[in-house]
């Protein structure tokens, strides 16, 4: 169940890597990656009805990226530029106007949070964003190292915990301690 925000003009919500290969049936499937999709796509229309910015990140992997296991990375082929895998998952509706951030773009440099050389946190101060409401995939993978950045970047942080998924369904209750310990506010 989605717990509402009130969101206004100072807010951003950052919906990370919803994308079909980390849904199931993907090449790196989270379990319940694609259940999370209705909740988070009514947090978007909240958003928008309170003068949020929306903001889509996604894995955009050059072939043969640094990650990959052929290439002694952890992982294996995954959301690679241009392909289906690296599509935003067909149902999530992002209006016009969102801002998709494209991170671990480079071949030799891979990247976990939507802030990693993005230029993200730059532009949301110039857009006179203070709170950044995060969702999305995976918990404790690109979640948290985006809601671990934004906190470091001086955003008022918010991680909406029911509306996220772990790749390792036992690291919830660790990363909501790392999360609280960095003063992120965590909701159900």
């Amino acid at each position: 169940m989605t717990t509402r925000v009130d969101y206004g003009p100072h807010d951003a919500l950052l919906v990370v890597d919803l994308q079909n290969d980390f849904c199931e049936g993907g090449a790196l499937a989270v379990t319940g990656g694609s259940a999370l999709v209705p909740g988070i796509n009514a947090e978007i229309a909240a958003a928008r009805r309170g003068g949020a910015l929306v903001v889509a990140s996604r894995d955009w992997h050059p072939v043969d990226h640094v990650s990959f296991e052929h290439r002694g990375g952890p992982w294996p082929v995954h959301c690679v530029q241009d392909t289906e895998g690296a599509a935003f998952h067909r149902d999530l509706a992002l209006p016009e106007g969102t801002i998709r951030v494209s991170k671990a773009t480079a071949f030799d440099r891979d990247a976990y949070s939507a802030f990693d050389d993005t230029g993200l946190a730059g532009y949301l101060k110039e857009k006179g964003v203070e709170r950044v409401v995060v969702c999305g995939l995976a918990l404790d993978v690109c979640v948290r190292a985006t809601v671990l950045e934004a906190r470091r970047a001086g955003f008022t942080t918010l991680l909406l915990e029911s509306l996220s998924a772990a790749v390792d369904a036992q690291a919830g209750e660790a990363c909501r301690r790392e999360f609280e310990a960095a003063g992120i506010e965590v909701r159900q």
